[in-house]
């Protein structure tokens, strides 16, 4: 690719780092199907990392895919220089709590020092371009509402003001990189922007997250297990909400400006299960396991647990234009279809290992003296 063609030109590609993630892969898939040019998508693949979440696109020309560690810095240098790109789209992270709980290193490695070296990549890249290259380069930052810590019952939502107080390693881990980004911002005049967005849900994520781990139990007829009393709240953003927020904010956010990224759904973790249970019902009626929701244990809760979160997007929506397509009840309901048409996928990811990682997070929690039923 010529070195002299300028980021006016919608064939240069972006750069995207775990792209065969969650968030990333279904942003990939928006990217490509909304034909928004090429695509170069670095990955690790560690377990929450599935080629298979990207099937459908590898055939296609716009679309490159490199394994490879965010930590590399030669390689994340060499693919700057090779692939030219107008764009970092940065979601590469390990994005667990339960994990960053019981294993933080990774966290810290991968969030912090990862973002470090991709920032140190972008600078130097950056600082070689010129003209509408360089005016058209851009370093979005993908990070989310747990920077911001907890908030009480009364408390307004979280706006890109509020202070950080990050409560778990997770959490942490992310404040520091948003740090990292702001500061090569201020400091070396690097063109970044960060959005912090709430809870996603939606196809292709792995099932140690809330909605797929009950869609996966609950099919198999295993307990449900909601930690504590379940009342925990957090706001729910269709992935595909999430990615148009994205590509709204690439094209036209402003450099150096956070933004927020919310649902506007705010649900109870036990409301989320419930809800779930009924789709089920619905959905799978031969299922031998009706009503689900007989299905749900309530067990200890994690240490740290954050009671609730809340996202005010309100600048995205009015300085962008930005706005949520999908109410909780269709998103999810979309959700649960997916999971339903693919169960091939679920078997695949479902890997001794994960089961290994299930058990060891599941079964050593005290399950609390809660009947199910009661709680509905």
């Amino acid at each position: 690719m010529s070195s002299h063609r300028t980021t006016s030109d919608r064939r240069a590609p972006i750069l995207v780092t775990g792209g065969a993630g969650f968030i990333g892969s279904n942003f990939v898939l928006e990217w490509l199907a909304a034909g928004k040019g090429p695509l170069v998508n670095l990955d690790k693949l560690t377990y929450a990392g599935n080629p298979e979440n990207l099937a459908s696109v590898e055939a296609n020309s716009d679309y490159a895919f490199v394994q490879g560690d965010i930590c590399d810095a030669a390689l994340v240098a060499r693919l700057m220089e090779e692939h030219r790109p107008r764009a970092v789209v940065h979601f590469a992270a390990e994005s667990h709590v339960d994990r960053s709980i019981l294993g933080p290193e990774a966290f810290l490695r991968t969030n912090i020092d990862g973002t470090f070296t991709l920032l140190q990549a972008a600078r130097t890249y950056y600082g070689s371009l010129e003209g509408e290259e360089r005016e058209g380069f851009r370093f979005l930052h993908v990070s989310t509402d747990e920077v911001y810590g907890t908030l009480a019952p009364e408390d307004p939502a979280f706006r890109e003001e509020t202070p950080y107080a990050p409560n778990s390693p997770y959490a942490a881990s992310k404040a520091a990189s948003d740090h990292l980004v702001r500061a090569w911002v201020h400091t070396y005049g690097l063109p970044a922007m960060i959005t912090n967005c709430s809870n996603n849900y939606g196809p292709y994520q792995f099932p140690e997250k809330l909605i797929p781990l009950m869609i996966a139990h609950a099919l198999k007829g295993k307990n449900l297990p909601v930690y504590g009393d379940g009342q925990q709240v957090r706001d729910w953003l269709y992935v595909v909400d999430h990615c148009r927020a994205l590509m709204t904010v690439l094209e036209r956010g402003r450099v150096g400006e956070t933004y927020n990224v919310g649902g506007g759904n705010q649900r109870s973790n036990l409301e989320v299960v419930t809800t779930l249970c009924g789709l089920l019902d619905e959905l799978v009626p031969e299922s031998r396991f009706r009503p689900h929701f007989e299905l749900v244990k309530f067990v200890e809760d994690r240490p740290g647990h954050d009671r609730r979160y809340a996202i005010d997007a309100r600048k995205l929506e009015s300085e962008l234009g930005w706005r949520a397509q999908e109410s909780f009840e269709t998103g999810l309901r979309k959700t649960l279809e997916w999971y339903l048409g693919n169960a091939a996928w679920v078997e695949h990811v479902t890997s001794g290992s994960y089961q290994h990682w299930v058990k060891q997070n599941y079964d050593a929690r005290t399950a609390a003296a809660v009947v199910a039923e009661s709680a509905r």
